[in-house]
């Protein structure tokens, strides 16, 4: 359902946007820690909320209440230097879902397009957290090649969160759709 309205801002949107910005930190609150080589990575529902919020607000304020969302977890549980990286990459999750959604629209009646536009989102999420490792090995001053293995094999956490995602959005973004279009048309 990603509209495309003016950029004014309705009430009824706002209210959404800090529902779904609660959602994301009480999801992400909601974890299970695993072992990894670089970072404190855990298994959480975050991201699901984060595609519902992109697939129900839209790009931007989806976004921007998920990144809101995974900054206020971040600072209320010790991870505060993180929240910029999770903000952008909220913003480049919900990016990749609008535009798999874009593209797909025309089969937006299908079984098949939210887990297939949800697998861009976890592509992208793959991708960026792959990226984030990479680059705090190196920071680190690990080789490229250390850095390359500790950050792949950091990023079974993401598959495994990303994947939980595709099949949490594609069930229950028809309910939450309908909801959330009889709140915005009043």
């Amino acid at each position: 359902m990603i509209h495309v309205k003016t950029n004014k801002w309705t009430l009824s949107e706002i209210v959404l946007m800090g529902l779904f910005a609660s959602l994301t930190v009480v999801g992400t609150s909601i974890r299970v820690p695993l072992p990894a080589l670089v970072g404190n990575p855990f298994f959480h529902f975050g991201m699901p909320i984060l595609c519902l919020a992109v697939l129900t607000l839209g790009f931007v304020k989806g976004s921007l209440a998920g990144g809101i969302g995974f900054a206020i977890f971040d600072v209320l549980n010790g991870f505060a230097p993180e929240a910029p990286y999770f903000i952008l990459e909220s913003f480049v999750v919900g990016g990749a879902l609008t535009l798999a959604y874009f593209q797909f629209k025309h089969f937006k009646n299908k079984v098949w397009f939210i887990p297939t536009i949800m697998a861009f989102a976890a592509i992208a999420k793959i991708t960026m957290t792959f990226l984030k490792n990479l680059m705090v090995q190196l920071l680190m001053g690990a080789s490229f090649g250390v850095s390359v293995t500790a950050s792949i094999g950091t990023l079974y956490i993401t598959v495994i969160n990303a994947f939980a995602a595709i099949i949490i959005v594609s069930i229950l973004y028809p309910p939450i759709s309908k909801l959330t279009t009889k709140m915005l048309r009043k």
